[in-house]
């Protein structure tokens, strides 16, 4: 049965890492000031890219999910009016 317990650690491996995943970018959604992600920026310049690759991710996809409403709240596109 060692095929079973490959795939079971495998199943528990990746549920860990979108756990950490998910705690990671909720973390990150924390620096939402110009000042917490200037901040932040220098922390991650100090750095390689391959280092922060996945933190730039989740704050590139933050900030275009912030655009992205904003934009939507700013037209009153799916506002109800009619």
């Amino acid at each position: 049965m060692p095929f079973i317990r490959e795939i079971r650690k495998s199943i528990i491996n990746r549920l860990a890492e979108r756990r950490a995943h998910r705690q990671l970018s909720a973390e990150l959604a924390a620096f939402r000031t110009h000042a917490e992600r200037t901040e932040l920026d220098l922390m991650l310049g100090r750095h390689t890219a391959e280092e922060t690759r996945e933190i730039e991710a989740i704050l590139n996809s933050q900030d275009a999910e912030r655009r992205y409403h904003a934009a939507v709240q700013s037209s009153g596109v799916g506002g109800g009016h009619a």
